[in-house]
């Protein structure tokens, strides 16, 4: 039976008087994978930044798994937001002095929890095996962002915000992580909210949603 893990009503967001959105309203249940999709500069990433708590909202309210985060201090919502999320960046920020090894297993160090074991199973789920000695200056792009996709997921979170995840990828490793994705939120009851431009990518979403004008359609 799945359950509501995120709940997000009347999220505005303004840089000085320009809006970037308004009025959103959004449900992520738990085995769902929901596509974002939009134009370039609809306000995709900065709704998934605030989502994480990483960017303020002007207004509106955000519940994950039940607790409400926009009211939250830094201090605590960073602690919810290392245990519960999961987050994709655009831009990888893979750490530069960390192996690809240390850098997948970061949020399990956070945790107090490492687990080496578990880094090696997501090294190979992401098509890395062998490449845990590895520094990030010795990946292509398309690897460094396989790195970002597993140090994501390690710590099986509940909710993974997802940007452009398939984005510098081939055919082949776009569809590998999209089925860890999909295995991510069927096996563990997590939700995943995927911005992507691919329409292979919406495809194989639960259901897809276009933010824009009139806000989240």
């Amino acid at each position: 039976m799945s359950h509501l893990l995120l709940q997000a009503q009347g999220l505005s967001k303004r840089y000085g008087d320009t809006p970037v959105f308004e009025g959103v309203d959004l449900q992520l249940r738990s085995g769902e994978l929901v596509a974002l999709l939009g134009e370039s500069g609809s306000g995709k990433s900065t709704l998934l930044n605030c989502l994480a708590g990483l960017d303020e909202l002007d207004a509106g309210s955000i519940q994950l798994d039940g607790t409400e985060i926009t009211t939250l201090k830094e201090g605590p919502r960073a602690l919810l937001r290392r245990a519960k999320l999961g987050f994709v960046f655009q831009a990888f920020h893979v750490l530069p002095h960390l192996t690809v090894a240390d850098n997948i297993g970061l949020p399990l160090l956070l945790l107090q929890r490492p687990d080496p074991a578990r880094v090696q199973e997501m090294l190979a789920a992401v098509g890395l095996d062998g490449l845990g000695l590895r520094m990030p200056r010795q990946l292509s792009g398309g690897q460094l962002q396989r790195v970002a996709i597993a140090r994501a997921l390690v710590h099986r979170p509940l909710l993974v915000l997802a940007d452009e995840p398939t984005g510098n990828l081939d055919a082949r490793h776009a569809g590998a992580v999209l089925d860890l994705l999909l295995a991510q939120v069927r096996e563990q009851g997590s939700a995943c909210l995927l911005v992507t431009h691919s329409e292979r990518a919406a495809a194989r979403a639960d259901r897809c949603l276009r933010l824009g004008e009139q806000g989240l359609q």
